[in-house]
């Protein structure tokens, strides 16, 4: 468990941990910016910022991320919890955050209090062990992401600036760990234009080797790679 979650989880579980379910999926080691307006979020943000922890980021399987009277909502059963690495208020009723995601979490008994706000119980589910290495016939994938990144100017974990953008924003979050199969698949399932439920599914893929086998399956699938220990095909079309 990462420091991050110390003061909210106690031996891998937490009684409540407030939720922020949106219409997309957050991966470890993903950036997430967020525009926060909806009182229940302002509030719940508030607490996190005061007590330097985390929250869980949901994807919202039915329902709408704007609340609206009589409105059913549904969660995945999964979530990913958040960091603020970065915040700020321009103008009352208004917060921006930058979060990075870190920590996969399996909700338990999900539910929303009097103000409309979601929390769980939460478990901890495994993090990618770091010595698991890449397979050889998954190394096609490894090297198109690695070009995609470098081309991007991130393979420092920034995209390039554009001229109505100053400031770059960050492709994911610490350092590249090309190496690392996890870190490879996570970074693949925020790149291809997946349903989001596809998504979901991937995050919940335990074995690291295995997300990113499934990964390579869908990159074949859109011709991106070539099954091949040794061929590397670049992509005809764009995917970011």
């Amino acid at each position: 468990m990462t420091s991050d979650a110390r003061g909210v989880f106690s031996n891998g579980q937490a009684e409540r941990l407030p939720l922020f379910p949106l219409g997309t999926v957050l991966l470890p080691d993903g950036v997430l910016p967020l525009r926060v307006f909806e009182v229940r979020y302002l509030e719940m943000i508030g607490q996190c910022l005061r007590d330097g922890q985390p929250f869980g980021v949901v994807l919202l399987e039915r329902g709408t991320e704007v609340r609206r009277p009589g409105q059913a909502e549904r969660l995945a059963g999964v979530a990913t919890c958040a960091r603020i690495v970065a915040h700020e208020r321009p103008q009352p009723g208004l917060i921006q955050l930058v979060c990075h995601g870190f920590e996969r979490v399996r909700l338990h008994q999900a539910h929303q209090e009097k103000n409309g706000l979601w929390v769980s119980q939460a478990t901890v589910l495994p993090q990618d062990d770091p010595g698991w290495g890449v397979l050889p016939d998954l190394e096609p994938a490894v090297h198109l992401l690695a070009q995609l990144l470098d081309r991007a100017g991130g393979s420092k974990g920034r995209a390039a600036a554009q001229p109505a953008d100053p400031h770059p924003r960050p492709l994911f979050a610490g350092q590249p760990q090309l190496k690392q199969p996890g870190w490879v698949a996570n970074r693949w399932i925020e790149l291809l234009p997946l349903d989001m439920r596809r998504k979901q599914q991937l995050l919940e893929v335990d074995s690291p080797i295995l997300r990113l086998e499934l990964v390579a399956d869908l990159l074949r699938q859109h011709r991106l790679i070539a099954v091949s220990y040794t061929h590397l095909t670049l992509p005809t079309k764009r995917i970011v």
